[in-house]
């Protein structure tokens, strides 16, 4: 990524970022003219696993970046991308880099719980010239793994649910993985009630649907990431936040029951992104049984 540099420009270090599944991150100090320095961040794709998808990925990403810019949605600026590799040793995106750091820990989650509400309600609000495309889901009733310890019962009702037919749904711009982990904060350690988000990342998955399917996979996350109850609040705070969801409670159940049976197949996987990214005490154990609870708690609330 050398030539989307300025002449006189050069990469001094390259720092290894936490947190990404699907891709490296490393935030790129570039020397400049006059001896000072500036970030970027480099995004590759290297997991053989993904790499056969990493062309539209990338690709989407560099769309939705260019259509962030400007807008009231707090996104890092595109810089280039190489989407096969055809400069780069793998598919690689560069952005500008943003200050501020995901926070994954329970304490404060109170105050950030409100502002992911409103960035999400912000993401929303945009309506492209071109519509990206269609939302897809993946998990079907025979894919669904039931946690060790699970109700059956609970569970049989939970995976009755999305066989049946999507609920119809006025669409809107999705980012399609808004949780903590994709969401940068700045908290000043003297004053950390004063708390602000700094950038929302990883726009790889922009999509068109419903507004319901952004905020269940958030609440999912924080059910897993803090208690389950956290999960149940968050369409409370979307709303009080000026978002639209589907007013019928059992629409609402068929969304927030899928994102959460779509997150049982891949409970380990989240683990090890949670224990990177410093939450030791998150062990798939853990994981198994918030979700179990979660999952019980919405099909009581909805079901």
């Amino acid at each position: 990524m050398h030539r989307n540099l300025a002449e006189g420009e050069r990469v001094v270090k390259a720092e290894k970022l936490h947190g990404g599944m699907t891709a490296e991150m490393r935030r790129l100090t570039v020397a400049t003219q006059g001896a000072g320095t500036r970030h970027v961040v480099l995004r590759s794709f290297v997991d053989p696993f993904y790499l056969e998808n990493a062309e539209e990925w990338l690709n989407r990403e560099a769309g939705a970046l260019t259509l962030l810019a400007g807008s009231g949605v707090l996104a890092p600026d595109l810089v280039a991308v190489d989407p096969t590799a055809a400069h780069c040793e793998y598919p690689s995106l560069l952005m500008t880099y943003l200050e501020g750091r995901s926070v994954l820990d329970d304490a404060g989650v109170e105050t950030r719980a409100p502002l992911l509400a409103r960035q999400l309600v912000a993401v929303h609000a945009l309506r492209p010239a071109e519509r990206p495309p269609r939302f897809r889901t993946l998990t079907t009733p025979e894919s669904v793994v039931v946690p060790e310890g699970g109700d059956p019962t609970v569970w049989a009702a939970a995976i009755d649910v999305i066989r049946k037919p999507a609920p119809p749904y006025d669409g809107c711009f999705l980012h399609r993985d808004f949780q903590p982990g994709n969401v940068l904060f700045d908290v000043p350690p003297a004053h950390p009630e004063q708390v602000r988000i700094t950038g929302v990342v990883d726009w790889s998955q922009p999509s068109w649907g419903p507004a319901d399917l952004d905020v269940a996979h958030c609440s999912t996350n924080l059910a897993l990431l803090h208690h389950p109850s956290w999960g149940l609040r968050f369409a409370e705070e979307y709303e009080k936040a000026g978002g639209t969801l589907t007013p019928a409670a059992g629409d609402r159940l068929y969304w927030l029951v899928r994102d959460a049976l779509a997150c049982s197949e891949e409970v380990a996987l989240w683990a090890q992104a949670y224990r990177a990214a410093g939450r030791t005490d998150l062990t798939t154990g853990v994981l198994e049984r918030r979700l179990d609870t979660y999952v019980t708690g919405l099909m009581d609330a909805l079901g």
